[in-house]
């Protein structure tokens, strides 16, 4: 018996999105059914769940199929993102089914950022709705650039023709206002099936394709990013005979024997073999998954990038780029975060937020943070480079998420558009005399003493107490204060969480350079959040940073009250105000814990100074 040789599939991945009950589940599910996608159990099931929904009614809800969740039945709404994949005689596809509600943009980014193409549905009454456009410039910010339009519900407007040419050319407005050149518009009855998969006889001026027919013959073509690049995803070593770099090539072309380089950085080597699980390949190209050997022993780690040595990709730490905020708490500018871009994790802060976008109208807006589901163009920094292009060029090397490092949520997906001048402008100067220097002559190890703790817990005084007996001791010591230098360096700060954050970075990146002249720096701010008690401690090498918890309750420090601040903030006359209306994050693992009630002064005193002179070498 002879084989048959079945022509392989292409593999389309698409969304739907909209707004609000335009009736994605059901074109969905209308397409499941008119594809031949549902065996005859699943029908029946589909009847018996549709009878339940609707005890009057013998039509199928076809919405049934895709909207899994309970809160999604029992409201007639998408909430989560839900995949299906189905295939035709001509391609196979994974299909996103999106949710249309504003608090659920997130979700719908989720989807978008692995789709070649968006089926954007419009409710035949409503026209172009905020969610409609929101929809669309998301769809545009992540590199979608072709858009099937459908214009349901037609059977609720009986099928005039004037309201679907009006929201045809409206939305052909929209799209060319967002970069979006290609776009098929057709008017469907996703319940009835009316376009979906047969030809309306309903509508018969309207005589282009079916969706169906639609889907299965677009075209997308793949970015053509013509220089070579591979992220490395794994370090292949399965014995002490063999060492391949495994990744997805996603850009351009490869050969054994071509010159590459391994960014960031500028080793060099020969490729040697292209392996893969069906032998050696002479080349490779764009979205084939290999293993490459090389020539020579070169240092490559995971997340690098190999790429052609003629043509590297470009290396920065400092960028612009379009933020989906997509955490539940606000994003504070100079806030740390880890930044993951392919495989590759680096400390990241965004240092300001040029604007926010107002996706519904594209105008750009004043901005000193970024809420839920909102839009930003920020400047990133990275405390290394990466290799990197465009997002626009190349989703691979220029599309990352943010991750928090507290509880390792992701908070953003982010587009990087291209890197500030002065990443490349500015370099590091070689300097004879560096930190082992400075501390040798003054006999010490450098440290930092960050005490943290809300307002009267007593840091100031502790700190004070202990710099007076290190320095009677000879030890090179400098106090920073936070209130003393908010006379001076930080004078332009308010109190929003946003100039905390700025607070304290400013104060971490001073004792940083005085723990750089030798110095034994005690620190005094509150410092309310760990995310930046986090970003201070990474400024420093291991066992530089001490962490000391000045741990008072907040009713002792009320009693206290040396300042009349409590007083103040409780009359309403200070806001933002730690303890009262703004929160204190206790920290989890100091590396003192004070607890001041009913211990003794001098006793705290003593046990830092201990600690000082333990590692100290005078």
């Amino acid at each position: 018996m002879t084989a048959i040789d079945f022509p392989a599939r292409s593999l389309l991945r698409f969304i739907t999105c909209g707004s609000v009950d335009d009736g994605k589940s059901t074109l969905l599910g209308r397409l499941l059914y008119d594809a031949g996608m549902l065996p005859d159990d699943q029908v029946e099931a589909l009847r018996r769940d549709s009878l339940r929904q609707y005890p009057r009614g013998d039509a199928l809800d076809f919405s049934l199929l895709t909207d899994g969740l309970d809160a999604e039945r029992q409201q007639g709404i998408t909430i989560d993102v839900a995949y299906r994949y189905f295939h035709s005689a001509r391609r196979s596809y994974v299909v996103a089914d999106c949710p249309g509600h504003e608090q659920y943009t997130r979700n719908m980014a989720t989807g978008a950022s692995h789709a070649d193409l968006a089926v954007v549905l419009v409710d035949a009454r409503k026209g172009l709705l905020a969610q409609t456009r929101r929809h669309t410039y998301i769809c545009a910010l992540l590199g979608i650039r072709k858009i099937i339009l459908a214009v349901n519900k037609m059977d609720l407007v009986d099928y005039k023709k004037d309201i679907y040419d009006s929201i045809r050319v409206a939305y052909a407005d929209l799209a060319e206002q967002l970069g979006i050149m290609a776009v098929h518009a057709l008017p469907v009855a996703a319940l009835s099936g009316d376009n979906v998969g047969a030809a309306s006889s309903h509508m018969p001026w309207y005589v282009g394709p079916t969706l169906l027919d639609l889907l299965e013959t677009i075209s997308i073509e793949p970015l053509e990013a013509t220089d070579f690049r591979m992220p490395v995803q794994w370090v292949n070593r399965p014995d002490q005979s063999f060492r391949g770099y495994a990744g997805t090539i996603c850009g351009g072309r490869v050969r054994a024997g071509d010159e590459i380089v391994v960014q960031p950085g500028a080793h060099r080597a020969r490729i040697a073999r292209i392996v893969t699980a069906d032998g050696d390949l002479p080349q490779a190209h764009a979205g084939q998954a290999v293993t490459l050997t090389l020539d020579r022993e070169v240092d490559i780690s995971r997340g690098d990038v190999i790429a052609d040595a003629a043509r590297p990709a470009p290396e920065a730490d400092q960028f612009a780029a379009h933020l989906l905020w997509m955490g539940d708490e606000p994003l504070l500018p100079n806030r740390g975060y880890w930044l993951k871009i392919g495989a590759k994790v680096v400390n990241a802060r965004v240092t300001s937020i040029k604007h926010k976008v107002d996706v519904n109208t594209q105008a750009s807006l004043a901005a000193h943070r970024l809420q839920l589901n909102e839009v930003g163009y920020c400047n990133i920094d990275l405390d290394h480079p990466i290799a990197f292009e465009a997002y626009a060029t190349n989703p691979a090397l220029g599309g990352f998420i943010l991750i928090d490092r507290q509880n390792n949520a992701t908070v953003a997906c982010g587009m990087l558009d291209f890197a500030l001048h002065r990443a490349t402008n500015v370099h590091w100067q070689h300097l004879d005399i560096d930190k082992q220097v400075r501390a040798g002559s003054k006999g010490q190890q450098p440290r930092c003493l960050w005490f943290t703790g809300l307002s009267g817990a007593g840091k100031s005084t502790i700190a004070n107490l202990l710099e007076r007996r290190l320095s009677a001791l000879g030890y090179h010591t400098y106090l920073l204060d936070g209130d003393n230098l908010r006379h001076g360096l930080n004078r332009d700060l308010g109190f929003t969480a946003e100039a905390r954050v700025e607070n304290v970075r400013r104060v971490a990146e001073v004792a940083h350079l005085m723990v750089d002249a030798g110095l034994i720096v005690l620190v005094c701010v509150i410092s309310p959040f760990r995310g930046e008690r986090e970003f201070a401690r990474s400024l420093f090498s291991d066992g530089e940073f001490i962490e000391v918890f000045v741990d008072t309750p907040l009713e002792e420090c009320e009693r206290r009250d040396p300042k009349g601040l409590y007083r103040k903030a409780r009359a309403g006359e200070i806001s933002n105000f730690t303890g009262i209306d703004s929160p204190y994050e206790v920290p989890e693992t100091p590396e003192v814990h004070l607890r001041t009630r009913g211990t003794e002064l001098e006793a705290m005193v003593e046990r830092l100074a201990k600690r000082v002179l333990l590692h100290a070498n005078h």
